[in-house]
């Protein structure tokens, strides 16, 4: 798989410059390395030491390395960059004194079941903060889940950080999500030194977004890119919400080096979109336009569903912003994909 486009590499540094000056020769630890944030977030990491001179290095942890050479060998063979295999429930300790920590392993997968989801999420986590007692990280983040929250409130247009005000409990049993739960209650009592931040992810577009049926902007983009119809399953009028990934890794680098010891910070868009619109919207993006087709009807009288933040507190506490709007997030998923 190619290269990050150099202009949204570019974006991220300039709204992060100062925060890379925390890893000049030091070392970061991140899980879940192989995924669509870790893609980001190690591309970002090396363009930054090459482009500033960091002396940096990060050690990526990923059960396959062989296969994430394979899709990605630039990064593989990047000088700052050393891949470690290994299971998040049970690797061993890389050697030395690392900086910061950033733990985003056991995000959702089709194929995983739901009690083994919620052991390595839970697991998991256990293992990388013992880690981080024994290398002695300084800052360490976790990359959580609005689906922590439940089910968001008709009342509730953007989900607060003040989960016991407005969650509710889900509607279909989630072992994703109250391994999150539990993950965040162990990184906020860990008794260790270190300032630990937690990131509630949502909804991201961008390169590397997963377009193999697990999120419904990655579908629409594939079912473009196969020349349509856009095929919406539903019924189309859940709201999201969807922040572009070269703003998610300056959000994620804010959290991690500025955010408050303890404390949660929503992270994604505020600019709510039904999926009809998404889909129409994704539809856009193509030429020819392919068709939209929408499986089901609306119930009647049926308040839809929605998985909305408020970021409030990141765009008062951290000053965060949204650079991309939907559209041009949409137009250069499509744009890297189709040139792939």
């Amino acid at each position: 798989m190619k290269p990050l486009p150099a202009v949204d590499l570019e974006s991220v540094l300039a709204d992060t410059r100062d925060l890379w000056e925390e890893f000049r020769g030091n070392k970061l630890f991140l899980t879940g390395a192989t995924g669509f944030m870790g893609c980001w977030l190690l591309e970002s990491f090396a363009w930054a030491c090459d482009h500033l001179g960091l002396d940096a290095h990060v050690v990526a942890l990923t059960r396959d390395p062989d296969r994430f050479a394979a899709k990605a060998p630039h990064l593989a063979s990047h000088p700052s960059i050393a891949l470690v295999q290994g299971d998040v429930r049970s690797f061993t300790f890389p050697a030395g004194s690392f900086s910061h920590i950033i733990h985003g392993a056991a995000q959702p997968s089709a194929a995983t079941s739901q009690p083994l989801q919620r052991e390595i999420i839970v697991e998991g986590t256990r293992r990388v903060l013992t880690f981080g007692r024994a290398c002695g990280a300084s800052k360490s983040l976790f990359l959580s889940s609005g689906a922590v929250y439940g089910t968001q409130p008709p009342s509730c247009s953007h989900m607060p950080e003040d989960e016991t005000a407005v969650a509710r409990p889900l509607t279909v049993p989630s072992a994703y999500a109250d391994g999150k739960r539990e993950a965040e209650r162990l990184w906020r009592e860990e008794q260790a030194p270190g300032q630990r931040t937690i990131a509630r992810c949502f909804a991201f577009l961008g390169p590397h977004l997963p377009l193999d049926g697990q999120f419904a902007a990655g579908n629409f983009i594939r079912d473009g890119l196969n020349g349509g119809p856009i095929r919406v399953n539903g019924d189309g009028t859940p709201f999201r919400s969807y922040l572009y990934a070269a703003d998610l890794v300056v959000w994620l680098l804010t959290i991690l080096c500025k955010g408050t010891a303890g404390r949660a910070y929503n992270v994604g868009s505020e600019q709510a979109v039904s999926i009809l619109e998404l889909a129409h919207s994704v539809a856009a993006a193509f030429s020819p336009k392919p068709a939209v087709s929408v499986l089901q009807k609306p119930v009647p009288g049926a308040f839809p569903a929605r998985y909305v933040p408020s970021t409030l507190r990141a765009r008062t506490e951290l000053h965060l912003k949204e650079n991309f709007p939907l559209a041009s997030a949409i137009q250069a998923t499509v744009s890297w994909y189709a040139t792939d």
